[in-house]
Formats: structure tokens, C-alpha cells, sequence
């Protein structure tokens, strides 16, 4: 009987090692969007073996789906590296997509009786609050636009966006990994584009949205062009473009 239940105690172990490794990888893809599975590994310290197997397990479950990885200029040899993406099941349960039927049946309303214009309008108003909480948290932030994408991303974080800001050569990105209205904003994109009038107010310049989790992309993407920068020489001001 001693064994028998020191191998059940092995088996409930193991099975809650299993789930905590398997929502690290949910917490990854929902951070990180399309990701390969030797990039996770390497994340979690797994071996590929290991990796597959909750990759496997996930895939049947119906928590991620798997795509060859987009490969620009010249493909070298051999197949392309799939990258691994959460299932839209998979992101409501990690985030909060609240009463998403009954938005989009207030929304259908709106448009019918008031038209497209009308949609816009309440998107607007929908993300002032968030602009102004946003705004707030971001005080401290300065002028640079890159600097402000830093801030805004950690105050979309807060929001509950799972947000990053880097700098890459053209100017910087600004990611979020969880839209909690990415099914409405599926069929409604006035909220993606009032969304992006929300960053390019706070960041401070014009920006380009690139990619968004409501039209099937793994993470919300959007670009911040590198600024001129203004070099002071005697009384004469010359503009240096650094986003050649």
C-alpha cells in the first residue's frame, strides 16, 4: 500500500509540474506572440524533446496553433521553422474578453442606426479613459517619443495589454501581446484605429500600426519612426535625419 501511494504522490507531482511548465509557455507565446519552439526552450531551459511534448500536448488541446515561420529575403535549405501561436480560446482564458457577444450586438445596433460614423464616435469615447490613465502614468516620461513608448508600454501593462517598447533600426515598436477586445475589434477595426490615435497622441509623433491580434496576427505592432534630430551649430539650427 506504501507503494501505491508513493507512486500517486509521483504521478500528482508530476502532472503539477506538467501545468506549471505549460503555463510558463502560455504566459510566453502570450508575451512574445508567434514563437519557435527553440526559442521557448531556451526561455525555459528545456530540452527539445521536453518542449515538443508540451507543444504536442497543447496543440491537441487545442491551446496553440503552428505555422511555418515567415522567412525574409533568400530561404536557405531544409523546411522552415514553424512558430507556435496561442489559439484565440487560449487568450480568453489568460485575459479578460468581458460580455464580447453583447458588445458586438451593441455595436451591430450603433452601425444600423447611425452609421459608421456613429461606431467611430463611440470608439473614441471608449478609449478616453484609457488615454487619460495612460497619460498620467506617463508624467515622467519626457519628449522623446521612444522614451514615451517605454512608459506607455508599461502603463499598457497595467491595462492588462502584457506591452513592450524596443528601438530597432528605423525608429521603435511598440508590442502588446493581449487585446481584451480583440474579438470585437475583429469585426469593429474603428477600436484598433481609435486604440492607435490613443499611442500616437501619448507617444507624441505619428505612428503606423502594423500588424493586430484582431485580424489573426500574434501580437498588436506598432511602429514609432525614428525623429530628426536637431543639432545647434552658432545661431543656425540644422535638422540631421537619422531615419536613413
Amino acid at each position: 500500500m506504501r507503494g501505491v501511494g508513493r507512486a500517486e504522490l509521483e504521478l500528482s507531482q508530476a502532472a503539477s509540474a506538467d501545468l506549471s511548465t505549460r503555463d510558463r509557455v502560455t504566459q510566453l507565446l502570450l508575451e512574445r506572440g508567434a514563437t519557435t519552439a527553440a526559442q521557448l526552450g531556451v526561455a525555459l531551459g528545456l530540452s527539445p524533446a521536453a518542449i515538443r511534448r508540451h507543444l504536442d500536448a497543447m496543440l491537441a488541446d487545442g491551446d496553440v496553433i503552428a505555422r511555418e515561420q515567415a522567412v525574409r529575403g533568400g530561404r536557405g535549405r531544409g523546411r522552415p521553422a514553424k512558430v507556435f501561436l496561442l489559439t484565440d480560446a487560449a487568450r480568453v482564458r489568460c485575459g479578460t474578453h468581458h460580455y464580447d457577444n453583447m458588445a458586438t450586438a451593441a455595436l451591430r445596433w450603433i452601425a444600423r442606426n447611425g452609421g459608421p460614423e456613429a461606431v467611430e464616435a463611440f470608439a473614441a469615447e471608449q478609449v478616453e479613459a484609457l488615454e487619460a490613465r495612460c497619460r498620467a502614468a506617463m508624467e515622467d516620461a519626457g519628449e522623446d517619443p521612444l522614451a514615451r513608448a517605454e512608459a506607455l508600454a508599461g502603463a499598457l501593462t497595467a491595462e492588462g495589454y502584457a506591452a513592450n517598447a524596443s528601438t530597432i533600426a528605423s525608429g521603435g515598436q511598440l508590442c502588446q501581446h493581449h487585446c481584451p477586445v480583440a474579438h470585437v475589434a475583429a469585426e469593429f477595426p474603428q477600436l484598433c484605429e481609435a486604440e492607435t490615435g490613443v499611442i500616437s497622441r501619448l507617444v507624441g509623433t505619428h505612428v503606423q500600426r502594423l500588424a493586430t491580434i484582431a485580424h489573426g496576427d500574434g501580437v498588436c505592432t506598432t511602429h514609432i519612426p525614428a525623429q530628426p534630430a536637431r543639432v545647434q551649430s552658432g545661431n543656425t539650427v540644422t535638422t540631421v535625419r537619422t531615419d536613413r
